[in-house]
């Protein structure tokens, strides 16, 4: 998401003299991408950022893949899994991945890391499906709630502060290899929203406040890369930064801030999308209006996704076109088998106004990948769902095996 924005003190010009109360020079950190020649913002730090105390041992952070598993659509039930694991990242369960992306389940229960987090070559996308609380960055505040995407671009250190409370916290995780951006079709070549975009700027929401912690002791970074958790500490919390302006940093945007494009005839699944990165997209269903055609069918068609795996992950609502789906459920559909409206359930449509329903999904260029942590939740019934009884129950000769 590229529009500038600045927050705290920053001097007039770029790489100029910005000094302390002491008279030092503030170290200056330029954060961008591509060589100098992508998005980049310019922060003001306190302590020079390259001062490393010591560094520890990596472990281990990379998901084993599931071997023998069957081509077939897949059913993660996941609606009565609580904690996870105890901080954030022990937390991170990964259900699917491939070499472009990651998805994850991540309900942790420590309302708050004693630790900063970096993923050091992947942009993420955190779906808050409950919980409140705030993201803690290096570039400011962004506080959260349900419904929320948080998108953390690649070497923002942050740490997760939820609030609080009787409510489990439950988070969707989506890590990117590719940087995430808004979908090309609703930019200009400025990189403004179009006005037939679902959504705009207003709707996004960058860090609010900016968090300058000047406290001594040993501090803590855990950086992700290639499949382990690298330990960096420092004698001065990372986020010590008085200031910063550019086009590079995190921010949120709110699911329900999703305008639907609806039409007299059943759309097809990109006009929900919301993000997009290389070999995939982000999509987000939302209660609209159904089509309105005399003779519509609310229902989706049976379709087959030739060039993509397409995971749904349902949020809230009745879903009309799934039965045996709850809210945490991921469906998963693999590239080369048609699915579609479960039995009884296109007929059930016709007539129905409108949708309550939210839901995001990520279709995927390349296949993706079962995991060794996703095989207890697998619901094996639901391959053969799509049968006449459509009520998700194994009957003789329906056994997949």
């Amino acid at each position: 998401m590229a529009f500038y924005y600045k927050l705290g003190e920053i001097p007039h010009k770029r790489h100029t003299q910005f000094r302390q109360p002491d008279g030092s020079l503030y170290a200056e950190q330029l954060v961008g991408t591509l060589g100098f020649s992508g998005v980049s913002s310019l922060l003001y730090h306190i302590n020079p950022p390259t001062q490393i105390s010591r560094i520890g041992d990596p472990k281990p952070f990379a998901p084993k893949r599931a071997e023998g598993v069957k081509l077939a659509p897949q059913h993660l039930r996941t609606v009565e899994v609580n904690a996870t694991g105890p901080d954030y990242l022990s937390a991170r369960k990964t259900m699917l991945f491939n070499n472009d992306v990651a998805i994850s389940l991540c309900n942790p229960s420590e309302h708050e890391m004693d630790y900063y987090y970096k993923n050091g070559q992947a942009d993420e996308v955190v779906f808050v499906h409950d919980g409140t609380g705030d993201l803690l960055t290096q570039m400011g505040r962004i506080p959260f709630g349900p419904g929320d995407y948080l998108v953390i671009p690649r070497t923002v250190i942050h740490k997760f502060r939820f609030d609080k409370g009787e409510n489990q916290v439950r988070l969707l995780v989506i890590e990117s290899f590719s940087p995430i951006e808004t979908p090309r079709r609703y930019r200009n070549h400025f990189g403004q929203l179009l006005e037939h975009s679902p959504f705009c700027e207003r709707d996004m929401r960058p860090p609010v406040e900016l968090i300058t912690e000047n406290t001594d002791g040993e501090h803590l970074v855990q950086v992700k890369k290639e499949g382990e958790l690298h330990q960096f500490y420092y004698n001065f919390s990372p986020l010590d930064a008085v200031g910063w302006d550019g086009y590079f940093y995190p921010y949120a945007f709110n699911i329900k801030d999703f305008e639907p494009i609806t039409g007299r005839i059943h759309q097809p699944p990109p006009v929900h999308q919301t993000f997009e990165a290389h070999n995939f997209v982000i999509c987000s269903f939302v209660p609209r209006l159904f089509d309105y055609h005399p003779l519509s069918i609310p229902a989706p068609y049976n379709h087959s996704n030739v060039d993509s795996d397409e995971v749904l992950y349902y949020v809230e609502g009745n879903f009309m076109s799934r039965k045996g789906v709850d809210r945490g459920s991921f469906t998963i559909h693999p590239g080369g088998i048609p699915h579609g409206p479960h039995p009884g359930t296109v007929e059930a449509s016709i007539g129905k106004k409108e949708t309550e329903e939210y839901a995001v999904m990520i279709d995927t260029f390349k296949p993706l990948h079962l995991t060794v942590e996703a095989l207890p939740y697998l619901d094996e019934k639901y391959p053969m769902s799509w049968n006449e009884h459509g009520d998700g129950k194994v009957r003789k000769g329906d056994m997949f095996d």
